[in-house]
């Protein structure tokens, strides 16, 4: 089903498109996908109208709506998706998390997937972390690079309600990647923690500096 907010996003970027910014945007994110040339402040207006004329009522108009901009072609659009789902917490569960991977495979890009992992992921794992913990296991070794980069990155804003034992148990586990985006991700993933707990942090690195990347090493320890 096609829900009308499409259509009312849609509307709303074409009259603010503009052709110049298109190309360099798409440029910027290495990508052949078609922009209209929106930028962050005016699309963030946007989504709050939208979220203002079409309040979901229930689990299943919350995600028909964001299926319905997923679904669609220009990049704002679907940056669109990403914001109309965070806009509504209540809504932001479990029973939504095959939506959730859904776009973060399909997105496969640090803009849509870093969003993604930290503000709908990340708050149904605080949620419900042992109905997540065999869902996460499954990603972290999993092929598909960027839910392996969710995982490292889902706990960011949890401060002291992080589960350090996974956070280190998972970055420990992917110390050996090569992956520029799996190393960057350790690195932030620590360097977050580091604000809550820096001495386990300094410990951590320690005890796998010869496994860690430099990258790694250097992003964790920045503000140490």
């Amino acid at each position: 089903m096609t829900h009308p907010i499409g259509a009312f996003i849609t509307a709303e970027l074409e009259a603010r498109a503009d052709p110049a910014r298109a190309g360099p945007m798409a440029a910027y994110m290495k990508t052949d996908m078609a922009f209209f040339g929106v930028t962050a402040a005016p699309r963030r207006r946007i989504v709050r109208a939208a979220v203002q004329a079409f309040p979901p009522i229930t689990a299943a108009d919350y995600r028909d709506q964001v299926t319905t901009l997923w679904a669609l072609p220009h990049r704002e659009e679907k940056y669109s998706a990403v914001g109309v789902a965070r806009a509504h917490p209540c809504f932001i569960t479990l029973e939504q998390i095959d939506l959730y991977r859904r776009m973060i495979t399909e997105g496969a890009w640090w803009d849509f997937v870093d969003e993604i992992a930290a503000h709908l992921v990340g708050r149904v794992v605080a949620l419900d972390r042992e109905a997540m913990r065999p869902i996460l296991e499954e990603w972290i070794d999993g092929d598909d690079l960027w839910l392996r980069r969710t995982t490292l990155i889902c706990q960011l804003g949890h401060r002291d309600t992080t589960d350090a034992g996974q956070l280190f148990d998972f970055c420990a586990r992917r110390a050996h990647e090569r992956e520029f985006f799996i190393r960057k991700a350790i690195g932030w993933a620590l360097r977050q923690y580091a604000r809550t707990d820096p001495d386990a942090v300094r410990s951590f690195v320690a005890a796998h500096a010869d496994e860690l990347s430099p990258l790694s090493i250097r992003e964790a320890t920045r503000h140490l």
